[in-house]
């Protein structure tokens, strides 16, 4: 459960400027509203707006369950990079990892608990790692992809929730470009290793050698070699 530094996106905030409002008004899930999700559900827009994030929560809200396979432990080629990608960040926590480096973790396992206290865990624990779930989503990153999503703060962390929202950074690296061939395999590998910490570029180091304590989980051969037994064709 590396760093992920999901720490990805490293880039944007620190870990800290993660505290004001997450949804945009009007992307509350009603009450029983369910949506179905697939790993081939890709999303239909990479940009959210710069409208604020968090919309106040109804009154008497109640989680939205979103349910779905989980799409990250099939056969499909996208579910099988998505498992790849979580040996490198997650280890055997998987969907209900926790970044180590958190000193006060979440009450309850990850996937038991909605958006909206999974942000109130970080707005009461500054100062300390958040990377959360399968894919180790930081803050800020996790705030941008279930905008995309439209994920509102009463949606449950389940797996396959995570799973649609690792979808998002997929795309992000460029899977879609990747599979109609106009984008090579190491390309994208190199785009998903700016993405996620743990997986490592061609020298074996993280592309976040040394940030905030990340370094690459595993070795370039067996990331090459991950990769080539999901698309064997692929350049």
């Amino acid at each position: 459960m590396k760093r992920i530094a999901m720490m990805m996106v490293l880039a944007s905030s620190p870990a800290m400027a993660e505290m004001n409002s997450l949804f945009a008004s009007g992307q509350a899930r009603a009450a029983g509203d369910e949506q179905i999700v697939t790993a081939s559900a890709r999303p239909s827009s990479l940009f959210a707006g710069s409208s604020g994030l968090f919309a106040p929560r109804p009154e008497r809200a109640v989680p939205a369950v979103v349910r779905a396979p989980l799409a990250g432990t099939g056969d499909a080629p996208v579910d099988r990079l998505l498992s790849l990608i979580a040996q490198a960040e997650a280890g055997s926590a998987g969907y209900d990892a926790v970044q180590h480096g958190a000193r006060v973790r979440p009450g309850r396992p990850p996937t038991q608990m909605t958006l909206g206290e999974i942000f109130d865990w970080i707005a009461a624990t500054p100062g300390q790692p958040h990377a959360i779930g399968r894919y180790q989503f930081i803050p800020s990153t996790l705030r941008r992809v279930a905008q995309v999503r439209g994920f509102g703060p009463e949606t449950r962390f389940t797996a396959g929730v995570q799973d649609a929202l690792a979808l998002v950074l997929l795309e992000d690296a460029g899977l879609s470009r990747f599979e109609a061939g106009t984008l090579g395999r190491r390309q994208f590998m190199h785009n998903l290793a700016r993405i996620w910490a743990g997986l490592p570029l061609p020298n074996g180091r993280s592309y976040y050698e040394g940030h905030a304590g990340n370094s690459a989980t595993m070795t370039w051969t067996a990331f090459e070699g991950g990769m080539v037994r999901i698309w064997p064709a692929a350049g």
